[in-house]
């Protein structure tokens, strides 16, 4: 089972210096993955806007945070859980992660999710009430432009008409592109376009049965199942006070990284700002928690 990182913001804090020390301390530990968050902006509590983090919450911008990781590693793969695709113009998406891909010589796993928050499309307007629509639209586009060469693309969202896009990256048309959520439409993206699928905030129970859909589905749209890959995080984003000491229960980590496996899950996330909840609330200090958790996963599950 390979591990992944939801890297913290919040070492920002502590300056440039210790962003990209952590990453370089998670890949010499010995992760597979760093993986950045994405929000570009965060609303404040209003009558009929949904919120689920507070507004002053940090959050790095992802492709910009991933390139600075990627300039100080040469191994982990960078990715997106997830990049909320259709609140960006998915074009200049494409150059943004085929440059990210070049420079880090074939690297990245580009996760893409619709997103919730619609005051944050407001912000960039962008439409929120279809959004699922353009995403399907979007996911051929960038694989369309990643193949390079002149491209003709003409949808219903988007257009373009006899243009080019140098250099081909590394794995050009094959950036995997990883989907998350839990809807009916996330888990038919997953089966008819995606090349795994990313689960967060599901029960076991949901994660299994949605698995299982992805699996049906994709036999439907003529695909082997078995090329498509799954990733549970370890643990949802904590809510409780409860919730926020899972990291630091090493024997809590490891069980749950054995259920995780046995459920079928080839890919696993280690959530850092919840390790940072949990009391490792300095980048030493979770770099050391890091190493310990990193441990104790592949000792249960190898």
């Amino acid at each position: 089972m390979k591990i992944a990182v939801d890297f913290p913001s919040v070492a920002y804090r502590e300056g440039p210096e210790q962003v990209l020390a952590l990453a370089t301390a998670i890949e010499q530990i010995g992760y597979d993955e760093i993986a950045a968050f994405d929000h570009v902006v965060m609303g404040y509590p209003q009558e009929q806007r949904r919120t689920i983090y507070p507004a002053e919450m940090p959050v790095l911008e992802a492709l910009m945070l991933l390139a600075n990781v990627a300039a100080v590693t040469s191994r982990v793969s960078l990715s997106t859980e997830v990049l909320v695709l259709p609140q960006r113009q998915p074009v200049l998406v494409a150059k943004q992660v085929s440059t990210l891909d070049t420079l880090s010589r074939g690297r990245v796993r580009l996760g893409v999710g619709v997103g919730w928050q619609d005051s944050e499309y407001e912000a960039l307007e962008e439409n929120f009430a279809n959004r699922g629509k353009r995403m399907d639209e979007a996911i051929d586009l960038l694989r369309r432009y990643w193949e390079g060469g002149r491209i003709e693309f003409r949808g219903e969202y988007y257009d373009s008409h006899d243009m080019g896009m140098e250099p081909v990256s590394p794995q050009g048309a094959n950036i995997p592109i990883w989907v998350g959520g839990d809807s009916p439409a996330a888990l038919r993206r997953t089966a008819q376009k995606g090349d795994g699928w990313m689960a967060s905030g599901v029960t076991d129970e949901q994660a299994l049965l949605c698995r299982a859909e992805i699996c049906r589905q994709a036999e439907q749209f003529g695909r082997d199942p078995s090329q498509i890959g799954f990733q549970l995080m370890l643990q949802p984003p904590p809510r409780s006070d409860k919730d926020k000491l899972f990291y630091a229960d090493l024997d809590s980590v490891a069980e749950r990284a054995a259920v995780v496996r046995a459920m079928g899950f080839d890919w696993t996330s280690v959530n850092a700002t919840a390790i940072f909840q949990a009391g490792a609330r300095s980048v030493d200090a979770m770099v050391e928690q890091l190493d310990l958790i990193h441990a104790r996963i592949r000792n249960e599950v190898e």
